[in-house]
């Protein structure tokens, strides 16, 4: 589900106007999120609207019968409000990215409508970024590549290093992995730093485990005898009897 954060700086500090920068993190594709992004800059905007209003009010700041029927004098402007999308799912993003994209309209009435563009960050297609910092640069690398199960280049470029427990938590929060968690959890109580090429070596193998084991169950289920079985998913026949005898007792 989408998890929404808005920056709360201050708007002005020592004659210096600041951003309203607004994230979302998503997990899952939300085909609405452009129209998302529209309602949460929208609602930013009004509240500052709002209280520049209330301020110009107030201090009967209006020169015109214009500024005070808008309740904004002809100087006053919003900051703006810049809102990012981060997509860390595993699946290929195939939603809207603006609003168009979400209207059903005819070719000759789209230069008529307004349009809206969300800003969007997808870890699967971040290889061209380069962020300033070197954690957000590792845990985008690392999730990357194992979304696209390149173990090969995984281990030719962390090889060796070991990173942060806390990094190793969140990678494996985002690819969904509890065996990465538990061993960053242990390495956290330790207060030592995690061997993610260690980790996800256990990954894959647990991963080719559990489809031996989906193997082993359907062909059990074919009737094919067990030593078959054995002898085709190379796994010891007591290790195959003793898969099958779990799954009945399910």
């Amino acid at each position: 589900y989408p998890k929404y954060f808005t920056g709360s700086s201050p708007k002005t500090a020592n004659g210096t106007d600041f951003i309203i920068w607004s994230l979302e993190n998503q997990e899952k594709i939300h085909y609405s999120m452009p129209l998302r992004h529209i309602i949460a800059d929208a609602l930013i905007y009004l509240k500052e609207y709002n209280e520049l209003s209330a301020k110009n009010k107030r201090e009967k700041s209006y020169s015109s019968s214009g500024e005070f029927l808008s309740g904004l004098t002809k100087t006053d402007r919003l900051h703006p409000v810049i809102g990012l999308c981060i997509y860390y799912g595993e699946e290929k993003r195939d939603g809207p990215t603006n609003l168009v994209h979400m209207i059903q309209v005819t070719d000759d009435l789209k230069p008529m409508i307004s349009d809206y563009k969300m800003n969007l960050l997808q870890i699967r297609s971040s290889e061209h970024f380069q962020f300033q910092n070197n954690d957000v640069q590792t845990v985008f690398d690392m999730v990357r590549l194992i979304y696209e199960e390149d173990y090969t280049n995984f281990n030719k470029r962390y090889k060796d290093k070991s990173i942060p427990a806390e990094l190793g938590l969140t990678i494996g929060s985002i690819v969904n992995s509890q065996r990465i968690i538990n061993q960053s959890l242990t390495m956290e109580e330790k207060e030592r730093e995690i061997d993610m090429c260690k980790a996800l070596e256990n990954l894959v193998n647990n991963s080719k485990l559990e489809e031996k084991k989906e193997t082993v169950l359907r062909l059990s289920d074919m009737g094919m005898p067990i030593e078959q079985i054995a002898q085709a998913v190379k796994i010891a026949v007591e290790d195959v009897q003793n898969w099958i005898q779990e799954s009945t007792q399910q």
